[in-house]
């Protein structure tokens, strides 16, 4: 009984003088000049930062400046006399350890401030933040880790774990050639230019057809069929006799009906030769290629305003692409072009831009491309569908980030630059020529500087790292 009296009359004790001591460091005048102070800035920590700095002011003057501590002995009572000084003070001249020393020049809110809780964050959801060391994240259930930030304004600064765990990879900024290509789909197309549809300038008949079916193939003068027409054996006539009688004026003239009519320099000849009149003229194909259209049979009468059959050289073609309208602009005549086909893996076609419509599809908002391309193994058939792909003039010696490194976001773009000892910043930057493997920088980064890549939130959570970096960047 009398121990327990013995501790409650020592507490009552050092409450009672706490109080005057209390009152005495901290004057109201000092109260009211902390918040006089701040009239125009209600950051509770700046006024207690005021507070705390006149409290260690007030402490130095009355327990004085030196290295002295103060030490509190509770003695045990021994009599009942001993009960009525519980309490004994002793100054002592000993100099304080390191730690002790640097908790006396910290103010109460500083000294706080270096307990204050840490931050940890799911490596995979930055948005999951706790206090919490032993939290898990309840989306994915990992552990989470520690996120430190950084002293600058705007920085993050990641632990070597976390760094690891992310998979966080740089590349620095360098300047190189920019090629700009444009990806699109089309299909083949035979070149027109080399598209011969064959037309009589007689009626007649089709006494012979060396053709049967469409698809086979021709070749430069092979005959495709025999025509009898009064016409052309009346004009082979004329010329015989004017042959016979020597009359040069009469000869031209007959000469030029037959050119008129479709007959050939060679088959004229052969009649200025032999003077043997034929009564079935063979017509040749003017070129070589595929029988594309068959349209008569033998026997048939054929009249000049009729299709009798077309020919199509396929060393040639043309491949139709679209590209979109934001792109129109880079397309050019002569441009170097390639094209593959699903296929085919690993074989490219070489090729060029021959032309470019003039006008964009209501539609689909596109612009249609001729490209041109050799084509002398006829792998390229009409109506394939074909990747296409347009390059541009380059672009050489620019600032160049690949660009998996560039955040695009609705009304800027912005990089993560590495600063080094796990530092990390956001930064806004102007872009201009983009590739599908590169981005031109014109503002906000410079040769050398390191810029992030690569890491697991990056890739998997996209919308969830915008909106970590923004959270990051907006203060520690």
């Amino acid at each position: 009984m009398d121990k327990v009296k013995s501790v409650a009359q020592f507490t009552v004790a050092v409450i009672v003088a706490a109080i005057p001591i209390s009152f005495y460091l901290v004057q109201p005048s000092d109260i009211q000049n902390a918040f006089a102070s701040n009239e125009k800035d209600s950051d509770i920590k700046q006024i207690m930062s005021t507070l705390g700095g006149s409290l260690k002011d007030k402490a130095g003057k009355v327990f004085g400046s030196d290295n002295k501590t103060m030490k509190v002995q509770v003695s045990k009572p021994q009599s009942p006399s001993s009960r009525q000084a519980p309490m004994q003070v002793a100054e002592t001249q000993q100099a304080p350890s390191e730690p002790m020393q640097a908790v006396m020049d910290d103010t109460a809110v500083e000294h706080a401030a270096k307990h204050a809780k840490a931050n940890y964050v799911c490596p995979m959801h930055p948005d999951v933040i706790t206090d919490d060391p032993n939290a898990i994240c309840p989306i994915c259930g990992m552990d989470l880790v520690l996120l430190e930030a950084g002293g600058e304004a705007g920085t993050v600064k990641l632990t070597p774990t976390v760094i690891n765990t992310l998979g966080v990879r740089t590349e620095k900024v360098k300047k190189r050639t920019l090629f700009r290509k444009i990806d699109s789909v089309g299909y083949v197309e035979m070149d027109e230019g080399k598209l011969r549809t064959i037309n009589l300038r007689v009626e007649g008949w089709i006494e012979k057809l060396h053709i049967k079916t469409e698809g086979d193939r021709v070749e430069a003068g092979q005959a495709l069929f025999e025509l009898y027409s009064p016409k052309l054996v009346n004009a082979q006539e004329e010329y015989v006799q004017a042959l016979k009688h020597n009359n040069m004026l009469l000869l031209s003239a007959s000469k030029e009906r037959l050119l008129s009519l479709g007959i050939s320099l060679d088959q004229i000849e052969s009649l200025q030769t032999k003077e043997d009149v034929k009564q079935h003229v063979v017509i040749s194909a003017p070129q070589s290629g595929f029988i594309s259209k068959l349209k008569v049979r033998e026997g048939q009468f054929v009249k000049p305003s009729q299709m009798v059959m077309e020919i199509v050289d396929l060393s040639t073609v043309w491949v139709i692409a679209e590209i979109f309208e934001s792109q129109s602009d880079w397309v050019r005549t002569g441009q170097r072009a390639q094209a593959t086909l699903p296929y085919l893996p690993g074989k490219t076609w070489e090729g060029m831009v021959d032309y470019v419509y003039p006008s964009l599809d209501p539609t689909t908002r596109s612009l249609k491309v001729r490209l041109q391309f050799d084509n002398v193994d006829e792998s390229l058939k009409p109506n394939m569908y074909a990747d296409v792909q347009v390059f541009a003039k380059p672009k050489r010696k620019v600032l160049v980030i690949p660009r998996e490194a560039l955040i695009a976001t609705g009304d800027q773009n912005r990089v993560i630059v590495a600063l080094g000892d796990g530092k990390f910043i956001p930064m806004n930057v102007r872009v201009g020529m983009q590739t599908d493997r590169g981005v031109e920088i014109l503002q906000g980064l410079a040769e050398g500087d390191e810029v992030v890549t690569s890491s697991q939130f990056l890739i998997d959570s996209e919308s969830s790292l915008k909106a970590s970096l923004a959270r990051m960047a907006g203060g520690n």
